[in-house]
């Protein structure tokens, strides 16, 4: 029988749907599922990877407790275990309404109560579908910095335990051989979460204290967990995830993104279960419904200590790494900014100590004066030799924040202190390879933006009726050099918008942060000059006398995202976990292909944009279009 229809069978609720909207799905399964709203809402499920598949690279199911011992290595070149390890693979809990899923659990071996650090992700609880490995240079990150236990973006079970915590890695509902079906966070996930955190405060090896880590998902995780108020979750470590998927993610700007949900969907496994189908859903479901209402964290519920990182550069993560800082009622929270890159962040052995230091004083007690550290470590880019690194701050945005406006010029195409008063236009066309206006701002004394950017703009579409707009910020050195890469990658502030979603809410709109409603579309016509606001995510940067900020307008095109998850060849030992530097074991490999789906027919691609033909901008006199900065005095 095929797995969905038994699968749905077996639940009993399933209603069958033909075709998938832009999906290119040829069946897609609905299953009602339980939201924030109190109602439960269809939501289209897909078949995933069984459990053998090479990409997923799962080492099996084997229920056991064994001793690690010091010295012995996961894999050659990683760093040998620093002390024993009592290690419980594939541990039963059981969810509130009896699904069973399992874990790794590694603690101490010496009795005692001790507080645990819960990572918690889909991706496999050991090695998995996806792992540093399969990054290019794995980020910057030795092979020798981690012990190879921990799972994705999850904290280092060897440190950790030497350190005197347990570490938890659960195969949520549905992931691999954990039973049910995988879902995308939401009020299910969260109210999973919650169970697994009291299930660990009930262990009689537990100090009570649990506290959340990771990256990533791992960080989205402990967003929507924290905001369940278990009574044992005592801190939380996000450490770069969207708290927003709607906005943030799937509908950023309004413009339908399935791409990066779609690569990471592929690499989802299960024994008998299905996945959510974010990828269908963001194509099938363009608005902010209670589907989507679902998958926006309640932050406001959040008042545990928080240690909080985030970066200005990542495009999935920033926007809501910094809101979720803000907006989480926290009486004690710390955000640390950095800019390198977040797995490269998360695994700095100095940063990792940092973290020590947060989880000792919550999770042991230690009077290690924690509290002293300053509520906001901030870093700002300059990208010629002279970047600001844990700058003290006492909040962000910063309180001394000066916006001012730069006002666009069509004629000249400069960005002007001063009001322009004579009306001009540009256009380009939007189906051309150049389909891009620049603007700059030449700065005539050393200048700090940080925060927050916004572009006001006037815009019509001569040979349609929407637009997509893609806008960049860029720095340009005085000899005319863009400078918009470090040693991880790109460097900009970015925005988008599709104007027909350009309703904002006016009660979450501020002057600097535009929050756009999402329930409709207001569809342009023939000849309408409209006026948009396009939010730009966080930047810090220091712009020298002689130096330029570059704005960019552009017709939005999809990302070609390319991913290659599972292709790395992870081996490990076939019958002990861990084995003595050297010593002859026969091992197996895990990984190997990152092109195997479950179902070709099931594959979300992107859906065509709104752009046809030319986009024109009217700027100067009553078409008042400016950039708003962020100037720090």
């Amino acid at each position: 029988m095929n797995k969905k229809i038994l699968a749905c069978a077996l639940l009993g609720m399933a209603a069958f749907s033909l075709g998938g909207g832009n999906t290119g799905a040829a069946e897609s399964v609905t299953i009602p599922t339980k939201t924030y709203s109190g109602k439960d809402f269809p939501v289209e499920y897909r078949e995933v990877l069984p459990l053998d598949a090479v990409r997923v690279r799962y080492p099996g199911f084997k229920a056991e407790t064994v001793i690690l011992e010091a010295g012995t290595i996961r894999r050659e070149g990683a760093m040998p275990l620093p002390c024993d390890i009592l290690f419980e693979r594939d541990k039963e809990i059981i969810l509130r309404d009896g699904t069973k899923i399992y874990a790794d659990i590694f603690r101490p071996v010496d009795d005692g109560k001790y507080p645990a650090i819960l990572c918690i992700s889909p991706y496999g609880k050991e090695i998995g579908g996806q792992h540093i490995d399969d990054i290019p240079n794995r980020m910057g990150i030795p092979l020798n910095a981690t012990s190879g236990l921990e799972r994705f973006e999850g904290a280092d079970p060897a440190y950790w335990v030497s350190k005197g915590y347990a570490v938890v890695n659960p195969d949520p509902r549905g992931a691999y051989s954990s039973e049910g079906n995988i879902n995308y966070w939401g009020r299910q996930y969260a109210e999973d979460g919650y169970d697994i955190v009291e299930w660990i405060a009930a262990q009689n090896w537990s100090n009570e204290k649990v506290g959340m880590s990771g990256n990533s998902w791992l960080t989205v995780s402990q967003w929507f967990i924290a905001a369940e108020q278990p009574p044992h979750l005592a801190a939380i470590a996000p450490w770069e995830g969207f708290s927003d998927h709607y906005r943030e993610t799937s509908h950023n700007g309004g413009i339908l993104t399935p791409e990066f949900p779609e690569l990471i969907a592929e690499t989802f496994s299960s024994k008998n279960g299905l996945l959510e189908d974010q990828p269908a859903m963001i194509v099938d479901y363009p608005f902010l419904n209670e589907y989507w209402e679902d998958k926006i964290a309640r932050l406001e519920n959040i008042k545990i200590p928080a240690y909080v990182v985030a970066s200005y550069t990542n495009p999935v993560h920033t926007y809501g790494t910094f809101m979720g800082y803000r907006k989480i009622h926290s009486k004690d929270k710390w955000l640390r900014v950095h800019l390198t890159q977040e797995w490269h962040d998360y695994y700095n052995p100095e940063n990792v100590a940092d973290l020590t230091k947060f989880f000792d004083f919550y999770l042991k007690g230690e009077n290690n004066n924690w509290k002293d550290t300053p509520k906001v470590r901030l870093s700002v880019y300059d990208l010629e030799g002279g970047d600001v690194v844990n700058r003290a701050e006492n909040e962000f945005p910063l309180k001394r924040t000066k916006y001012q406006k730069l006002f666009l010029d069509a004629t000249t195409k400069n960005l002007s202190n001063k009001k322009i008063f004579a009306q001009s236009s540009a256009e380009y066309d939007s189906d051309s390879d150049n389909s891009q206006i620049i603007f700059k701002h030449k700065f005539d004394s050393e200048t700090e933006l940080t925060g927050y950017m916004k572009l006001h703009l006037w815009v019509s579409a001569l040979d349609n009726d929407d637009m997509d707009l893609k806008v960049k910020v860029e720095k340009i050195s005085a000899d005319g050099k863009i400078l918009n890469q470090n040693n991880f990658g790109g460097v900009s502030a970015d925005g988008q918008l599709r104007v027909s979603c350009r309703k904002l809410d006016a009660q979450k709109s501020t002057e600097a942060q535009p929050y756009l409603d999402g329930k409709s579309e207001q569809k342009l016509k023939a000849g309408e000059i409209v006026p948009v606001e396009i939010g730009i995510w966080p930047m810090g940067m220091i712009y020298h006398k002689g130096e330029s900020l570059q704005l960019t307008i552009s017709a939005y095109k999809p990302a070609n995202v390319k991913l290659t998850f599972g292709s790395a060849k992870i081996p490990v030992p076939v019958e002990k976990f861990t084995f003595a530097p050297n010593e002859k074991v026969t091992q197996k490999i895990l990984g190997g292909d990152s092109e195997e789906v479950a179902n070709e027919s099931e594959v979300v691609h992107s859906p065509k944009t709104h752009n046809k033909g030319r986009h024109k901008f009217f700027t100067g006199g009553k078409y008042d279009s400016y950039l708003l900065i962020p100037v720090i005095k």
